[in-house]
């Protein structure tokens, strides 16, 4: 970098600096380099809304701080017609700022069903295939307490199990690259002030109030709800319960893995004695459903449906040999015990 190039990136970060003497950008920003502890590289996904503008801000000035640094990249899933308007919009106001930002598309045919949930994983796939590209173990995204409540509720409307409910958490891993979400514990009114305050503008996303997904439907419920006297510190206590009696059933679906699998060296094959299957249902069906996801080489587990049948078949069946298939394996029952391994 030239040195009037570098007077003009420090100024712009003294600017931004700066905007910590607002009292409470200074209390948000304090709270989020609290909970955010990372000392390496990092990739933030920006969509240009108030939430994603937001962690824009708090993570820049967390790299000034920590000297380490982070890449933005601004997610153009042209779906809309203008999306690509808007993402130059975003890339040239987070320049305003310094904050260098670049912009993944989606190419190719787009969906016209189920929109927002491939939309989704479309931009995962993006953000991941670019830090594996970059070598980098860590994508930020700007989800907020109030995402939190609204996946809990869709989770509840599926018929999800205490897995699904407790699904949406600080950090996860996926496909070997860790999605933390520094953001999950601040509500979205103060999220709004430091976008308000630091960029002046934002991008407003109009299928947030398009009623015909679920989300903004389940959203404008919660609403609702709270009106009617939903209390959110409940709600909280009620899903942090939900994962501690979690982790309880990961305890002992560990210990059952180790007690009452056998696995080959090369990894292509799982043996299962007859205890794996004399435990508690959700004890034998997530044992089951890991074993599945590993030996088949999948990032999603398979539906709880049909592990629900295979286990009633396994445990049901009295033929001495049966052989079945689920989620890219093959399931054979071999006298008292069962043999899982890669179909090929």
């Amino acid at each position: 970098m030239s040195p009037k190039n570098l007077n003009v990136s420090n100024k712009t970060h003294k600017n931004l600096l700066n905007k910590l003497r607002d009292k409470r950008i200074f209390q948000i920003y304090r709270k989020f380099e609290n909970i955010f502890k990372l000392n390496q590289d990092f990739i933030v996904g920006v969509s240009g809304g108030p939430d994603s503008l937001a962690l824009c801000f708090l993570s820049k000035i967390y790299s000034i701080k920590k000297s380490c640094k982070a890449y933005y990249y601004i997610v153009d899933h042209r779906l809309r017609k203008n999306s690509s308007t808007e993402a130059q919009s975003v890339k040239k106001l987070l320049k305003k700022h310094n904050i260098k930002s670049d912009i993944l598309r989606w190419n190719g045919k787009k969906p016209i069903s189920n929109i927002q949930s491939l939309a989704r994983n479309k931009r995962y796939s993006l953000l991941i295939n670019q830090a594996k590209k970059m070598n980098i173990k860590t994508i930020l995204t700007g989800h907020h307490i109030e995402d939190l409540y609204e996946n809990f509720f869709i989770r509840i409307s599926r018929g999800s199990g205490l897995n699904g409910l407790i699904s949406f958490s600080e950090k996860t891993l996926r496909d070997k690259v860790n999605i933390v979400r520094p953001l999950i514990s601040f509500e979205k009114k103060h999220l709004n002030y430091v976008t308000t305050n630091v960029f002046k503008s934002y991008i407003e996303d109009p299928s947030n109030e398009d009623n015909k997904f679920k989300r903004v439907r389940i959203r404008k419920l919660i609403n609702h709800l709270q009106n009617d006297g939903l209390d959110k510190n409940k709600l909280l206590l009620t899903i942090k319960n939900l994962k501690d009696s979690n982790e309880t059933i990961k305890f002992y679906v560990a210990k059952n893995l180790k007690d009452n699998s056998c696995i080959y060296k090369d990894k292509s094959k799982i043996i299962l004695n007859k205890e794996f299957f004399n435990q508690p249902h959700e004890v034998t069906f997530r044992s089951l459903t890991e074993i599945i996801k590993f030996v088949g080489n999948k990032y999603y587990s398979v539906r709880g449906k049909k592990v629900d049948t295979i286990i009633d078949k396994l445990k049901g069946e009295a033929k001495i040999s049966l052989k079945l298939t689920l989620g890219n394996c093959i399931i054979r029952k071999v006298n008292q015990s069962i043999l899982v391994l890669k179909e090929h």
